[in-house]
C-alpha cells in the first residue's frame, strides 16, 4: 500500500515529523518526559534532546518541566499548538492525495515472485 508521510521544516536543521508528534503527544497524555520516552521505547536521552532542540528551533519552550515534589512536564501552548496543526494539515493532506494513493496502488503489477504455483497474472 503506497502512503505519504510529510514534515515541517522549521529551519535547515530542524524537521518535525511523525516521530517528534508523537512523542509530544505522549508527554501532553503522560505528563512526563521520561514516561513518554518509555512509551515511545527510546531513551530519557534520546527523548530530551528532540524536544531541546524543538524548544531552540521555535526559540521558545514547546514542553516545560515541573520541580517540587510532583514533577513531570506538560506541552506549552505553542507545544499543544504544534501537535494540533501538524495533524490537521496531515489530514488535509490525507484527504486530497486519497483518491491518487488508490489510483497508484491499483496500478501496482503483483511481481511475478509473489504469485503462488498455479497462479496466473491476468
Amino acid at each position: 500500500m503506497i502512503e505519504l508521510r510529510f514534515q515541517l521544516r522549521v529551519d535547515s536543521e530542524t524537521r518535525i515529523g511523525p516521530g517528534k508528534i508523537s512523542l509530544l503527544e505522549a508527554v501532553a497524555r503522560v505528563g512526563s518526559i521520561s514516561a513518554a520516552a518509555r512509551e515511545q521505547e527510546m531513551t530519557y536521552r534520546r527523548a530530551w534532546e528532540l524536544i531541546d532542540h524543538m524548544n531552540k528551533a521555535f526559540g521558545q519552550p514547546v514542553v516545560v518541566g515541573h520541580t517540587g515534589s510532583t514533577g513531570g512536564a506538560s506541552l506549552t501552548e505553542l507545544g499543544a499548538e504544534i501537535v494540533r496543526r501538524y495533524r490537521l494539515i496531515g489530514q488535509l493532506i490525507d484527504d486530497a492525495v486519497a483518491p491518487h494513493l488508490a489510483a497508484l496502488d491499483a496500478a501496482i503489477l503483483v511481481p511475478a515472485s509473489e504469485v503462488g504455483p498455479g497462479e496466473s497474472l491476468d
